[in-house]
């Protein structure tokens, strides 16, 4: 028989779970999203994303605790320590959106989908559809910016020109790498060894480790496309910034995109002489 005692533990907690569900049904009301796919997008991010983002999404999970502790370091490029993102900030490095606005929800489900490389993120493309859409909208209850801020248009790359990653384009892209001082963090020979390596912090207060371009790897991928838009947008929250407002040529975008395939050895794996498009984020 349970005493007084007992009984009221066991409607204090049946009480907190309804009031708990009813301000989870109302903030998802409040935002417009269907409260049962936010159920299940939680359902998903508690299975799979915890570990590493944390429940509150503060990139302080189990696996994200143990990292704080841990000093970085880094081997031609390659993180072996990496810091999860903190989803409270709402401040994302891979946006096709202008550099401090929010990603678009279809940035955000090439990132479930795809994973990052050269860090921890792995693909979820094994995971149905619906699964996925559903945690990218769980993920944007952590920041009021989802709440707060209009959304931001997606930026349109644009039609590659015939002489991207020509020697003659590669020259000007260098002129331009030195002007705009892209070699203070990622050193002359773009192996991440500028002299302001050692010194670079993300907007948490940690340590950045600037990209080996001689590596050849990227987190947003490998095409010509893939630098240009991450020229245009920047890296938000790490150090990198967006070029759209300091090299408002697109050609001399091109010029630089040429100019870092030539250091990351890949000016041989694109056709030199052919046009490509690539649309917002592709």
């Amino acid at each position: 028989m349970k005493t007084p005692f007992q009984n009221q533990a066991i409607y204090s907690v049946l009480l907190l779970t309804v009031f708990s569900l009813a301000a989870f049904n109302e903030s998802a009301s409040a935002q417009g999203i269907d409260a049962r796919k936010l159920k299940r997008g939680r359902e998903v991010y508690e299975h799979y994303c915890v570990v590493c983002h944390g429940k509150n999404g503060d990139g302080k999970g189990h696996l994200g605790l143990v990292r704080y502790t841990i000093q970085r370091f880094h081997k031609r490029g390659l993180l072996w320590y990496f810091l999860p993102a903190d989803f409270t900030l709402g401040v994302f490095k891979l946006r096709s959106t202008p550099t401090g606005c929010l990603p678009t929800d279809e940035d955000l489900m090439r990132t479930v989908t795809m994973g990052i490389p050269r860090s921890g993120m792995p693909s979820h493309k094994v995971l149905p559809e619906e699964d996925r859409r559903a945690v990218v909208e769980y993920i944007k209850t952590f920041s009021e910016r989802w709440q707060e801020e209009e959304p931001c248009d997606s930026i349109s790359v644009p039609r590659r020109y015939a002489w991207v990653g020509s020697d003659t384009s590669a020259e000007k892209g260098k002129k331009l790498y030195i002007k705009l001082k892209c070699w203070e963090c990622h050193g002359y020979t773009g192996e991440g060894n500028g002299p302001k390596a050692d010194r670079l912090v993300d907007d948490r207060g940690n340590k950045v480790i600037p990209l080996d371009f001689t590596t050849g790897l990227l987190k947003r991928g490998l095409t010509p496309e893939s630098l240009y838009l991450t020229f245009t947008t920047g890296f938000d929250g790490s150090g990198m910034p967006s070029y759209e407002d300091s090299l408002p040529d697109v050609q001399m975008r091109w010029h630089l995109v040429s100019y870092v395939l030539k250091l990351m050895g890949r000016t041989k794996s694109i056709t030199i002489g052919s046009e490509g498009t690539l649309h917002a984020g592709e």
